[in-house]
């Protein structure tokens, strides 16, 4: 899945040292980036006796409805083709047992569908059109994830001749060109040229978060709509 957040494995494993070794009380709510409403939800849950699952679950899907930073839930980070899409997974630090959805069309609440793949499936990873069926078919509403703010977006980045983009070996020139692409032949490796991005503070996005009950349980998940003007799928 695209954006930041970090390894579930080490964000689980991260939790359960600091449960252990902190002096800090708990229960323990941390997320990426300052999405104060969604910690807040997220903590109502944990405080009030629910369990480290319902809280991540919560606290993602306050921000899927904030549309946190623009870079979570609907109408945020259309694809090349214009639309958005969405990723997202939950994780029980208990049982090690994962949920998870990429490429969800057309359902706002992708955290709420992982957890359902995790807790009503014996998979652990669905994409696409199949992953929004299933949705439906749990009860998820089907919505448009269209805004005026992604479209506003979209034809802004058809303007500047689709730059940036995630384009590489095709003609026409992915640098100034919004194709249709045809591949070209990779260059032999020695005649490549490494690609150096530019890393800071926005070097990553979407929300990840942890919580960790007063018994130590721990739970974790991340939602996103991804990188924007990525290749569908």
């Amino acid at each position: 899945m695209e954006g930041g957040g970090g390894s579930p494995m080490l964000l689980v494993l991260a939790a359960q040292l600091y449960a252990v070794y902190s002096q800090s009380p708990l229960p323990l709510v941390v997320n990426t980036w300052p999405f104060h409403s969604a910690t807040q939800a997220a903590w109502k849950v944990l405080s009030s006796g629910g369990s480290p699952l319902d809280a991540v679950e919560k606290g993602c899907a306050q921000c899927e409805v904030e549309q946190c930073d623009g870079t979570v839930g609907y109408g945020g980070s259309p694809d090349e083709s214009g639309e958005t899409t969405l990723d997202a997974m939950i994780m029980n630090g208990n049982t090690m047992k994962v949920g998870a959805v990429a490429n969800l069309r057309r359902i706002k609440n992708a955290i709420g569908v992982a957890r359902a793949v995790m807790e009503h499936t014996k998979h652990t990873f669905l994409v696409g059109e199949s992953a929004s069926l299933f949705a439906e078919s749990m009860g998820f509403v089907c919505e448009d994830l269209t805004t005026n703010r992604s479209l506003s977006i979209y034809s802004k980045w058809l303007d500047q001749q689709c730059q940036p983009n995630f384009r590489t070996n095709v003609t026409p020139n992915p640098e100034k060109s919004c194709g249709p692409y045809k591949p070209l032949k990779p260059l032999p490796e020695s005649k490549t040229t490494s690609i150096q991005k530019k890393v800071d503070l926005r070097s990553h996005d979407t929300i990840g978060m942890i919580a960790v009950d007063r018994s130590g349980f721990v739970a974790t998940g991340t939602s996103t709509n991804g990188a924007s003007h990525k290749i569908p799928g």
